[in-house]
């Protein structure tokens, strides 16, 4: 059964050919100013790695990558989930400062994903990662790289607007700082999702700290591999969709883990059996730098940007039949 849902008298701002010209501008525009708010070099990334090399994300932990032999080269490869491993190993690898960072662009498949309007089986987003010193692993710092990225989205979004003035989206500047188990105490009998709703309905421009542990519920907020964001150091970056009446998660990201926290994670996630993996003999041997890093989807903030119901609006993917007649009839045409 198709969950696309498309609002009554929903009419996309822009057609078919400006739609394209406005993406290609927004890309273009937001990776500039990313880059030079948070010092950053774009770099080329992989589309798959090997299954030995445990450099793919686990995500939360049942999402089956896709994989294929190699028979030239005798070995198995995944395409990647995410690069959160891969980008702390390359920053060691081009030998990048304190200060400094590397962004690139991530291409996945995620087969496991459920499509609705603003999930796809393809993932595309800017990932990026940043040297940073043991000082910075503090929330407060956390916070400061949050107000970077989203000064970075609101300077694009006004740039755009100019170009199409008849686009009607904005985003706030003021970021509304929640974490996880604050956002619990305040809504016990609502599910995570709905709190994320209801909590950012009031603060448009929201960011929800501290994701992968246990709450007081027994549960966590929402699942996080062990292995690279620090659970007490990380967060979720929400915007309010106008037209879709709810929250959307523009990006994942936050302070990565430490030997200590990778250890203890490792352990209450029941993942031990990755300590001997060669990413995670490194980094629990204190051999890679720390850093701080996400991802930000590009699609989906695409779609945010010029007011879209459906994420298809902006990227080409594979649609069950249901979902293409809902499209079809409200009149949203999918690439």
């Amino acid at each position: 059964m198709s969950k696309t849902y498309i609002p009554e008298n929903y009419k996309p701002s822009l057609d078919a050919y400006d739609t394209q010209r406005a993406i290609a501008f927004i890309k273009r525009t937001f990776q500039d100013n990313f880059a030079a708010a948070l010092n950053l070099k774009r770099v080329s990334a992989p589309l798959f790695v090997t299954e030995a090399s445990g450099l793919n994300d686990n995500l939360n932990g049942y999402e089956r990558p896709v994989s294929f032999d190699i028979p030239a080269i005798g070995t198995e490869a995944q395409v990647v989930h995410s690069l959160a491993k891969w980008k702390r190993l390359a920053l060691k690898r081009y030998n990048f400062s304190v200060g400094n960072g590397l962004y690139t662009d991530m291409n996945a498949i995620r087969r496991d994903e459920e499509p609705d309007n603003i999930h796809s089986i393809y993932v595309d987003q800017w990932d990026w990662e940043k040297i940073i010193t043991r000082e910075n692993r503090n929330l407060d710092f956390l916070k400061l790289i949050v107000r970077a990225c989203v000064g970075a989205v609101c300077d694009t979004a006004d740039t755009l607007k100019v170009h199409y003035p008849q686009l009607r989206t904005s985003f706030s500047r003021d970021v509304a700082f929640i974490t996880s188990q604050e956002l619990e105490d305040l809504y016990p009998a609502l599910t995570p999702h709905q709190r994320e709703d209801i909590f950012t309905k009031e603060h448009p421009t929201a960011c929800i700290m501290q994701i992968g542990g246990k709450l007081k519920s027994g549960k966590p907020h929402d699942g996080r591999a062990p292995d690279y964001d620090d659970w007490d150091l990380n967060c979720d970056i929400f915007l309010w969709s106008d037209t879709l009446d709810r929250s959307v998660e523009i990006s994942s990201m936050g302070i990565r883990v430490d030997p200590e926290s990778l250890d203890r994670q490792l352990t209450l996630a029941g993942c031990d059996n990755r300590r001997e993996l060669p990413f995670h003999k490194m980094l629990l041997n204190g051999e890679l730098p720390l850093t701080i890093g996400g991802g930000i989807g590009q699609s989906r903030l695409c779609m945010l940007m010029l007011g879209c119901a459906h994420i298809g609006e902006v990227q080409s993917s594979i649609w069950d039949d249901e979902t293409v007649a809902v499209c079809a009839a409200k009149g949203v045409p999918l690439l």
